[in-house]
């Protein structure tokens, strides 16, 4: 039987052993531990942020930044449409309301024209949100410049959702650290991966420290236990810490594997009538996490589903680009600005595998898969 290509896999190393076996024989294995705090250390120096909290997941880090800065019940949170629903699913988890921005097609991110009008719109009528959530698609950063320019002529909080973003530059400096608050995301589907796990980065030393507060069940400094709120569950692991500081050393390695596998597509197949792929931002290096193409089916021959089902058919993992979360049917009701770029990409869209371990054979199997789908 043909061993499956599956779209983004873990991609483990040595260190990451070393460090997880650390942890076992020196019986650091909860949630708090000197890999924990060496990860929030390394990984600051890494993307260029003053202070770092280590929790549970990327959505973990996304909610307590949304708590923290003080998005409540009723209020309102502008969004990227184009994105995974972790990346609205917290602003619901506070009561709050999400609002969808379009996207652009320089870089697929949040169209900061769309996002201009939406701001315009919602002052003229005294409702502004209170943060808005900046998604790094596929592992390229939005137009951060004017679009942190808006926010604070508007006076509204900046959360950047760098899940998938770690590793790539805007104008020389890491997505997730130019707003108040930026998450990323160790999934095991991510560039790097902790198995499960998540960081939140802030140049405010006060709204990490009150994070790690909270993500540590909100239990106030004494002998017992007393908590005078609400908390979460949300730390991470001393064992997970270890691999993350072990993959933490190899992520230039793995974002140059990710920009290679792209390149390897784009020699073979850009030059097919109706093939265009995503497009790379002027304003920076993407770290290409997923190598993303549209299809045209008119120039083409075949659209975009039936190429992924001719994939489906080797064991090849592609899978369409996000739907857009004003389409999702949880989001029914909410309001959106723009969303046709964000519908055309996704009708159009196909992401192709793109883990770091593939082999030139892998590579080639899906291309010929991709040149033998048009019969």
């Amino acid at each position: 039987m043909t061993k499956p290509i599956l779209l983004s896999t873990p991609h483990m190393g040595d260190r990451e052993h070393q460090f997880v076996t650390e942890a076992f024989e020196t019986n650091w294995i909860a949630p708090i531990g000197p890999h924990v705090d060496a990860f929030e250390r390394e990984f600051c120096q890494t993307v260029g942020s003053s202070h770092a909290t280590a929790v549970s997941s990327g959505t973990a880090a996304l909610h307590l930044a949304l708590k923290l800065v003080g998005v409540d019940a009723g209020d309102e949170v502008f969004c990227s449409s184009l994105t995974f629903s972790a990346s609205a699913n917290p602003i619901v988890y506070l009561g709050a309301k999400p609002v969808f921005i379009d996207s652009d097609r320089i870089s697929w991110n949040m169209d900061p024209l769309v996002l201009q009008a939406a701001l315009e719109q919602r002052a003229s009528i005294g409702k502004l949100p209170k943060a808005v959530i900046i998604v790094h698609l596929y592992g390229q950063s939005a137009d951060l410049d004017p679009i942190i320019k808006l926010c604070k002529q508007y006076g509204v909080a900046t959360i950047e959702d760098a899940a998938e973003a770690l590793g790539a530059t805007y104008k020389g400096r890491s997505p997730g650290t130019f707003g108040d608050v930026g998450i990323f995301s160790f999934n095991g589907n991510k560039i790097i991966t902790t198995s499960g796990g998540g960081m939140l980065v802030s140049e405010d030393a006060s709204i990490t420290s009150k994070a790690k507060f909270l993500a540590t069940q909100a239990r106030d400094p004494a002998p017992h236990y007393q908590h005078s709120e609400i908390g979460y569950n949300y730390r991470m692991s001393n064992v997970l810490a270890g691999i993350g500081r072990g993959q933490l050393m190899v992520l230039s390695d793995r974002v140059a594997a990710r920009r290679r596998n792209c390149e390897i597509y784009q020699q073979a197949l850009a030059h097919l009538p109706g093939i265009e792929f995503m497009p790379e931002a002027p304003w920076g290096s993407a770290t290409r996490w997923l190598t993303c193409l549209t299809i045209d089916p008119t120039a083409f021959g075949i659209d975009r589903e039936t190429v992924r089902l001719a994939l489906a058919e080797q064991q090849i993992e592609a899978r369409p680009v996000w739907k857009p979360l004003h389409l999702q049917p949880i989001f029914g009701d909410c309001e959106r600005f723009g969303g046709e770029v964000a519908e055309d990409l996704f009708d159009r869209g196909l992401c192709l595998p793109s883990g770091s371990n593939l082999s030139d054979e892998d590579l080639n199997c899906v291309i010929e898969a991709i040149l033998g789908s048009r019969g």
